[in-house]
């Protein structure tokens, strides 16, 4: 098996906090992430797809196709928008880095075209921090 990853970026705001509990709470729980004015990141989404050599090109998947793809289903609908209120996949959830790595993994695997199968989404919301999900 073949893993091919294609990098992308987008910027967003977001905010961290949870209406069930007190400021006090989300202060303590998330920080300066909890922020009522929002912050925002430059994130980075690597989308790794696994597969076999097509003889007939050499490649498992055609990466200009799969930055395109990446770019319909997730740079558009995330990229300069508030993750919170913009993205109807993540309103009423908590927009931690984890739960916006899973909304992405959705809105691709729902549309990956026949014969490409998603393999991991690695998200850097900063250069020291990232989350990782193989679909488990």
């Amino acid at each position: 098996m073949l893993y091919l990853t294609r990098i992308e970026t987008f910027n967003a705001a977001h905010k961290l906090f949870n209406p069930e509990l007190s400021d006090l709470e989300n202060d303590e729980i998330y920080g300066i992430c909890a922020n009522k004015n929002w912050h925002g990141h430059n994130y980075e989404l690597y989308v790794t797809i696994k597969g076999k050599v097509n003889p007939k090109t050499g490649f498992i998947f055609d990466l200009k196709k799969l930055s395109q793809f990446i770019q319909m289903h997730v740079i558009k609908k995330y990229d300069h928008k508030n993750l919170n209120l913009d993205v109807p996949t993540l309103q009423n959830i908590l927009c931690s880095t984890e739960n916006i790595a899973l909304a992405i993994w959705n809105d691709l695997e729902i549309h990956l075209p026949e014969g490409v199968k998603l393999h991991a989404i690695k998200l850097y919301e900063t250069n020291k921090n990232y989350v990782e999900y193989y679909g488990e």
